[in-house]
Formats: C-alpha cells, sequence, structure tokens
C-alpha cells in the first residue's frame, strides 16, 4: 500500500486541500476556467476558417470574399490575445492571493509552536517551507491546475473536431498517441522522485546558509573559512545533482514528443496526399486546417509535460507544507482563565521535567514565592534554573506535578493572559532591525512619551539620547548597533513598560562592564520593586538581598534560604561564595 503510494505521481487528496483554499476567491477562479474555454474555441476557430477559405474563395477564386474572411481571423487572433492576457492575469492573481493565505496560516501555525519544536527543527527548513515552498505551491494555479484545464480542454475540442471532419485521416494522425501516453506516464512518476530529491536538497542548502552566517564571528575567528567553503561546496553540489536529475528526465520527454509530433505529421500527409491524388474526399483546405490542428494538439500536449512537471513539484512542496501545518507541538492548553490582577506568589509542587523523554532535567522540584518578593537560583550550568523558568513561561510542558500562580495552576489560564502578567530579560538579548522604540514597545499601543518616562525613572534616559537619533535609532539585524551590554538596557527598559507582575532576569548581569552594571543595578532595584521577581545568577553579590535562594544540583534542589542562612550552613553555597570572593 505504501509503495503504490509512493508510485502514484499525483496525490489527489493533497491537490484537493490545496485547491481549498481558492474558496475566498471561488468568482474569478471560476471565471478564469470560463476564459480557458474560450480560448479553446477561439484557437480552433482559426483552422476552421482557413479551411472554409481555401476550399472556397482560394480554389473558388473569391478575391471579395477572401479578404473579409482574413480579417475575421485576424479579429479572432486579437479576441484570442485578449483573453489571454486575461486568463494567465487571473490565474496568476489567485496563486499569488491563495500563497498568502497559506503563508499566513503557517507562520500564525509556527508562532504557536513550543519552544521544543524550535529545538530539534532547523531554522533554514522552516524559512525554506515559509518563502520557497510555498512560492512553489503557487505555480500550481499560474501554471498548473488552471492552464492543465485549459490544455486539456483544447485537446479534447480538436481531436473531436478532427473525427467529425474525416474519421480516417484523424486516426492516422493520432495513431503515435498510446506510445505517447505511456511516455507521459512514465515521466510522472520519475518526475516525483526527482522533485522530491530536489526540495530535500534546497532545504539543506538554506539551513546551512542561515546557520553559517548567524555564525559567522566563530567561522571566522577560528579560521573555518576554507573548511565551511568545502562544506558549502559539497552541499551545493547535492543540489545541482538533484536538480540536474529532474532536467534530465525532462530533456528526454521532449524530444519523444516533437519525434511523435514529426511522425504523427507525416502520416497525415501521405495519406491525405494519397487520398487527394486517387479523388477521394480529402480536400486541400481540409489537409491545411489539418497540419495546423496537429501542431496544435502536440503544443498543448508538449505544453502539458510542463504543466505536470509543475503540477508536482507544487504538489512535492505542499507536502512539506502541510506537514507543518499538521504538526501538533501546542504548549498543552486548554485554560480560558484571564489574569486582571495579580499578586504574583508563585509555587512549584513537585514538578518533574525533560526535555527529552527518558532523560529528566527537573527533579521533584518543590519551592513557593511569596507575592513581591525576590527569589534567586543559583548553580552551575546545565543545573536546570532556565529550566523552571521556561517552565513559569509555558515554553514547554511538565512531565508531572503542578506550576500555580496566585493559587491557581498555570495551565488554566489563556496563555497570551498568563505571558502578559511576567516578562524575561534574558544574557543574550535579542533586538529585531527596528528603531529602539519599537524594539521597547514591540507594537504595544504605548506613547513615545511613556517611554520616556520609563527610561528616566530606571536611569537610561541618558543612554538612549545619546545615540543617533535616539529612540528612532534603528539597530539593525538583531541589535548589531548595539553592545551586549547596551543591548541588554533596552531589555530591562522593554521589561519596565510592559509592567508584569512576575519579572525573571536570566544571568542579566553577565558579560558586562562595570558601568554598564552599575546601570543594570539600579534598573534592577527600580524594576523588582513591589514585585515578585525571579533572578538567574552566576554573580552572587548581586542576589545577596533576595529574600530566598535556591541552590541547584543535577536538576534537584539542594539547598534553600537566605543569603546569611546559606552560609551558615557551610554548604555547596557557601563554598561557591568563598571561592567567587577569594
Amino acid at each position: 500500500m505504501e509503495t503504490a503510494k509512493k508510485n502514484n505521481p499525483f496525490d489527489f487528496r493533497l491537490l484537493s486541500r490545496v485547491l481549498s483554499f481558492v474558496q475566498p476567491y471561488k468568482l474569478i477562479f471560476y471565471s478564469s476556467i470560463v476564459f480557458s474555454i474560450l480560448l479553446g474555441v477561439f484557437s480552433i476557430g482559426r483552422p476552421i476558417l482557413i479551411e472554409y477559405t481555401v476550399d472556397n474563395f482560394i480554389i473558388g477564386s473569391n478575391p471579395e470574399m477572401l479578404l473579409n474572411y482574413c480579417l475575421i481571423m485576424v479579429g479572432l487572433l486579437l479576441l484570442e490575445a485578449v483573453f489571454q492576457f486575461v486568463f494567465m492575469y487571473a490565474a496568476n492573481w489567485i496563486g499569488q492571493s491563495v500563497i498568502k493565505d497559506i503563508r499566513k496560516k503557517l507562520f500564525d501555525k509556527i508562532l504557536s509552536f513550543r519552544l521544543k519544536y524550535f529545538d530539534e527543527t532547523p531554522i533554514g527548513a522552516l524559512v525554506t517551507r515559509t518563502v520557497s515552498d510555498i512560492e512553489t505551491i503557487a505555480e500550481i494555479f499560474s501554471q498548473g491546475v488552471l492552464v492543465i484545464f485549459s490544455d486539456l480542454f483544447k485537446i479534447i475540442l480538436i481531436v473531436s473536431w478532427m473525427f467529425s471532419r474525416n474519421v480516417m485521416l484523424s486516426c492516422i494522425s493520432l495513431a503515435v498517441f498510446p506510445v505517447l501516453i505511456w511516455a507521459t506516464k512514465y515521466f510522472q512518476t520519475a518526475m516525483k522522485s526527482a522533485f522530491e530529491d530536489e526540495r530535500s536538497a534546497i532545504s539543506k542548502l538554506n539551513t546551512f546558509v542561515q546557520e553559517h552566517i548567524s555564525g559567522m564571528k566563530i567561522v571566522q575567528i577560528f579560521n573555518r573559512e576554507e573548511t565551511e567553503l568545502e562544506n558549502f561546496k559539497e552541499v551545493n553540489a547535492t543540489f545541482k545533482q538533484a536538480t540536474i536529475k529532474a532536467i534530465w528526465h525532462f530533456s528526454i520527454f521532449l524530444p519523444v514528443i516533437e519525434i511523435m509530433s514529426a511522425l504523427s505529421l507525416g502520416a497525415m500527409v501521405w495519406y491525405g496526399g494519397l487520398d487527394m491524388i486517387l479523388g477521394g474526399e480529402v480536400t486541400l483546405g481540409l489537409m491545411m486546417s489539418f497540419i495546423l490542428l496537429i501542431n496544435m494538439l502536440f503544443r498543448p500536449v508538449r505544453h502539458l509535460a510542463d504543466r505536470i512537471n509543475v503540477l508536482q513539484r507544487g504538489i512535492v512542496a505542499a507536502t512539506r507544507v502541510f506537514k507543518i501545518l499538521d504538526t501538533d507541538e501546542r504548549v498543552n492548553s486548554n485554560g480560558n482563565l484571564i489574569l486582571n490582577e495579580v499578586k504574583g506568589a508563585v509555587c512549584f509542587k513537585q514538578v518533574n521535567f525533560s526535555y527529552k523523554e527518558g532523560e529528566p532535567v527537573l527533579r521533584n522540584i518543590n519551592f513557593e514565592i511569596e507575592a513581591g518578593k525576590t527569589l534567586a537560583l543559583v548553580g552551575a550550568t546545565g543545573a536546570g534554573k532556565s529550566s523552571i523558568v521556561n517552565l513559569l513561561l509555558r515554553y514547554y510542558n511538565i512531565d508531572s506535578g503542578t506550576i500555580l500562580l496566585d493559587g491557581q495552576d498555570i495551565s488554566k489560564y489563556q496563555l497570551k493572559s498568563l505571558r502578559t502578567k511576567l516578562a524575561l530579560v534574558l544574557q543574550d538579548v535579542f533586538l529585531f532591525s527596528d528603531s529602539i522604540y519599537k524594539n521597547i514597545v514591540l507594537d504595544k499601543d504605548i506613547p513615545l512619551a511613556e517611554v520616556k518616562e520609563a527610561a528616566q525613572a530606571i536611569g537610561l534616559e541618558e543612554f538612549i539620547e545619546q545615540l543617533p537619533g535616539g529612540y528612532n535609532y534603528n539597530v539593525r539585524e538583531r541589535g548589531v548597533m548595539l553592545s551586549a551590554g547596551q543591548r541588554q538596557l533596552i531589555a530591562f527598559l522593554r521589561a519596565y513598560v510592559s509592567n508584569p507582575s512576575v519579572l525573571i532576569l536570566d544571568e542579566a548581569t553577565s558579560s558586562v562592564d562595570s558601568h554598564t552594571e552599575e546601570l543594570i543595578q539600579k534598573a534592577t532595584e527600580k524594576l523588582t520593586q513591589g514585585r515578585t521577581s525571579i533572578v538567574i545568577a552566576h554573580r552572587l553579590a548581586t542576589i545577596q538581598n533576595a529574600n530566598k535562594i535556591l541552590v541547584m544540583e543535577q536538576g534537584e534542589i539542594v539547598e534553600s534560604g537566605t543569603h546569611a542562612e546559606l552560609i551558615a550552613l557551610k554548604g555547596y553555597y557557601s563554598k561557591l561564595f568563598a571561592l567567587q570572593f577569594n
């Protein structure tokens, strides 16, 4: 059953799903079908008029009627050109409208995924799905379904007219069609496999380029330019081979069609000429119309191979896009409670968590934070500190246990409502390619005057005003125009203007100079005042005033208490503190 599915060149169920996106544009879609029918009628009209004109007005020596019919043929040609323009414009318009909707739906789906999905999926692959693959789906409409329908209708119309005029001449002309049908079926199956390899190769190429451009600092500092160039050559060559494979099949098929067309035309001329010599039913006009009709017949057949090529490419791309749309990687949340006023009391009860099944990261985590108090998390890298924060923010689903906010399980809160009351400042701050103001408000309806007041309140106004353009200064991609410390200051201001009930600082004072650290310390004091705060820090000097400190090791809480209590305990925290200050 699986083999049959793989050998099937078309997945009509998938094609039907793509076509379901046409629903909002069905009027233009059906109009395009009508235009394609009219195109077929107009195209076959010219050979019919030529036959009639030759037999009646050239052989019949009627120059006046010859001129009239020539003018009629010119008019038909112009009308056909107008309908061709309207048809192609409508087909492309539908294609772009559909992929706009699919791309929006896809990106909305990606936005809903939990972080675990992004941990396991290359970003370059997602970029390929969202941009390149969806653009390929557009060709299903602009060069695929609608054009195939137009070509098939034209073929049926031409064959029907040929048989209505002379059955024997038509049979002779179409004798090569069984071979052509077999060759087309073989071509379809071969091309589907080639296109799957091609889409897989371009996804790997995009992933490689995106990853290495993002990590260019590492590539250059470790002198890996030549090595990475060789790796790129290998990935690039794989993509080339996949594309060449598709071109190879196509290059074989087109000459086959040309040979079949020549054989058909030659057989028709031989039989028709012999019939004329023997005084049969075939006329000169009929033979001329058949020559035109055979050329018109094989042109859409030749184009049909192209259209099938495009359609299969689009279906392969659609398979990859719909695979993401059908992926269920959202945070499990059936909560519908809306958070209005939040005190900020946080409680973890017997929480267990693992990023990968069978590899626990947190084991039986239990602690409480009173509203408005500060909790500090201390421990070696990989101890599980950031994982606690990730679970509170609902980036991941817990394996077991309960996390409470103001006495209510956070899974019962509406996710958007929950995150509105939380704010996070990371060590590695991400800024978008936009102005400082836009990066602070993140499109929330916060006026510039209010942002300036907030900056003044936490002592960051002078730093921003010194930049060219002040709040309108464009920080470029990932904030490369700012230092690491400056980016962290922007992140603090971003958190402050959002007015969270629970503030999370994850290594927010690491890797900054003393002046910036002083600004951050002042901002931290202002930010944490009167609100629940969770601080992750390696620098123990920054958390000595915390109301409670949790010491973590290998996913477990090994010590808990105030700074003075933990020093008196003379355990892990005491040794770590002595080590840092000595």
